[in-house]
Order: structure tokens, then sequence, then C-alpha cells
């Protein structure tokens, strides 16, 4: 990579079928004009000149028929889980789905039977309940533990709460969104209580590349060894803000669980997305692991700001984020009902997050900001969460 990526450039996103930015005034009330989209988990920054590369070539090339010959795709995946995870990944151990939501579904169908109770440690990504319940499955949630202002795991009361029901854990490592990066000990002790309760452990570590300087991420495959029950969820699409290529790996060590999968895939009649083959692999190199470091370096940048002018509010607390680009703030301190403090963000400051009941038990008081913007942005979300509760101050 000849330069550093320009962070700072303000891209114009309106118009261009944005679901962060063009779907925010109808879902949130905030016009896409005056309003800051602080929600959707993709990022407002092109990603490596290598992938706008690959895609140029195939539109100088101009046939678009069936993708073949997955060589590539397959060794930049394993060249990157190696030198990024150091993680050993053989290539018949990888399908590629339509991103991991996607994934998270077709390991729901292939290893799991309607009725069935799915287990997840709430607050946690929203999609997962969705895809649960939308298959006919039962969602368990087991409420994290707060301590020492961030989160942590309750394996005791979550013992209490199993009935023999349950069949599949889904873990989000790093987590999605309280920002922690789950310890080895803590991944051991989930591949322990997933033997005690005979589950299968999806691992999605969708932003196991986003995260903060101090902090390591262990892939849940080198943590513990739990290969006869465990499904590895990873994508290109977080750390290069690709998601609209919608395409995600399951990485299946066992080959049983690797037989189940495969039938199902099978029997569904999916198949590859030849751009979402081409962006990846392009990302998935020496010149993307550049872009990244220097991404990860100004997302903490956004972080310490962020974190600083929300936490200087009286009665808000931004939780200390080790990974991802998404904060995680709470307002219960400063006695307003939900209501009250999310008209004042959305309808006041005109800004739109996520909201903190959509991932579940815990999540009530709690809303989500997106700091995968200009910096420019993110002065101007303090400024106006600082203006609208300066009554507290």
């Amino acid at each position: 990579m000849s330069k550093a990526p320009n962070f700072d450039e303000i891209i114009c996103r309106l118009g261009t079928h944005s679901s962060k930015w063009d779907c925010m005034e109808r879902l949130y009330g905030v016009s896409a004009t005056e309003g800051l989209p602080m929600w959707v988990a993709d990022m407002d920054f092109r990603p490596p000149m290598a992938v706008q590369r690959a895609l140029e070539e195939m539109t100088a090339h101009g046939i678009y028929g069936y993708f073949g010959d997955d060589a590539a795709y397959l060794a930049a995946i394993r060249w990157w889980m190696k030198t990024r995870h150091d993680w050993a990944v053989e290539n018949d151990w990888i399908f590629t789905t339509h991103g991991l939501v996607n994934g998270t579904a077709m390991c729901v169908d292939a290893f799991t039977r309607p009725g069935d109770r799915i287990v997840l440690m709430t607050p946690v990504y929203h999609a997962f309940a969705r895809v649960i319940k939308a298959a006919g499955r039962e969602v368990v949630e087991c409420k994290l533990a707060q301590r020492g202002g961030r989160y942590e795991m309750d394996f005791d009361a979550w013992d209490a709460q199993m009935t023999g029901a349950e069949t599949m854990l889904i873990l989000c490592s790093p987590h999605n969104p309280g920002g922690r990066v789950w310890t080895v000990e803590e991944l051991r002790a989930v591949a322990a209580f997933c033997k005690r309760h005979d589950l299968i452990l999806v691992s999605d570590e969708i932003h196991h590349d986003l995260v903060m300087p101090g902090h390591k991420h262990t892939v849940m495959a080198r943590a513990a060894d739990i290969t006869d029950r465990l499904v590895m969820l990873t994508a290109a699409t977080k750390t290069f803000n690709i998601a609209g290529c919608h395409s995600g790996n399951v990485i299946i060590p066992d080959a049983g669980l690797r037989a189940r999968f495969a039938q199902r895939m099978g029997a569904l009649g999916i198949s590859v997305n030849s751009f979402g083959m081409a962006m990846a692999t392009a990302a998935y190199s020496p010149e993307g692991a550049e872009w990244l470091d220097h991404l990860v370096t100004y997302l903490d940048g956004n972080r310490k700001i962020f974190d600083a002018g929300i936490n200087a509010i009286p009665g808000l607390k931004s939780m200390p984020l080790e990974a991802t680009y998404l904060a995680w703030v709470d307002f219960s301190d400063t006695g307003m009902t939900k209501e009250e403090f999310t008209t004042r963000v959305e309808k006041i400051a005109k800004i739109a997050a996520n909201h903190g009941l959509s991932f579940g038990a815990g999540g009530e008081t709690y809303l989500r900001f997106n700091l995968a913007t200009p910096r420019a942005h993110i002065n101007e979300a303090v400024a106006r969460m600082q203006k609208t509760f300066a009554d507290l101050q």
C-alpha cells in the first residue's frame, strides 16, 4: 500500500441504497440530511484498494458467469487465519454462505430441530434471536453479569437454566454489543459448559480482526479442545467494510459435522457469489492487513474521543470497548425511561442508534453507537449528546 488510507474523508452515501443512511429517516424519524446514522454496523470508509482493483478487473472483463476454481479464495482464507490468528485451517473445512446471518441460520437448520432450545448470552447481536425464532426454535436468554463495568459470564446461573432440551449455544466472540474480548479461560469455560449440556457450539467471530490495542483475541478453535462440537463463523465483510457482498465462511473441523452441514447446503441449493469471492480474496492479503492495522488505530482514536465525551455526561456510561467499533452506552443512571432518553437522542441530537432492547435481556437501558465513521462525525456526535443532555451537567 503506497500511502495510509484517509479515514477522515467524508464520503456521501445518501442515495446509494445504503441501509445505514437511506433507511434512517423511515426507521428512526431522523432526517438523512441533518442526522448522524450510528446504527447499522458498517463503516463509512472505503475498503482497501486491493478490493477496488479486484472489482475493476471483473467489470473490465465484462462477463459475469458462474464462479469456479476457488483455490485462490481458500488459500487467502487459510493465509489470513494462520498469519493473523495462528489458526491452521484446511480447505475442506470451509463452506461459503451468503453472509454470517445466513451462516448462523444454516447452522440452526443443520444441527437442531424445531422446538429445540438454543442458548444466547444476552444482550447479544439481535439477528441471532431473529433467525432462531423464525426457524421455530426457542431462544434461551442466559444473561451476562456486569462486574467492574464490563460483561462477564455467569455459568452457575446458566447451569440452573438448562432443562436438557437445549441443543446449541451461539457465542459472539468478540462480543457485540459489549465489546468484550473473551479470555482464553472464559472460552474454555464456554467449551466446558457446552460439553456439560451436550451443546453444539457455534462461535461467531466476525469481529475478530477489529480488536483494540492492548487486547488479543483467541479463536475458539485454538482456545479449547472441542472439535467434535465446534462450528466457527468468520468473514472478511466486517473487517474490510464489504458487507454488501454477502459472503461469509462456516468453518467446521469435524468430519461428521461437516457432512451434516454439507447435506443441508446441497438441499437448499446454496452456491457462491463471484463478487464476494473476489472481494474477500483481495482483502485477505498483505495489503489488506496493512490497511487493517491503520483502521484499528483510527478506530481506537474514535473510541477514546467518544468515550471521554459520553462519560463526561452525568448519568451516561460507555462500556470500555475492547473490540468491534460499536459503543454500548448505558442511560440507566439518568433516571429516564427508555422512551425519554431515546427520544432525546433521536429527536434532539438527531442521532440514529440501535435500541438496546433489541439485543435481548440486559439491554433495556442501552443504545449502541457505531464509531466507524470519520472523526468529524464522532466529534459532532459528542457535541450533540452533550448539548442534548446539558440539563444533567
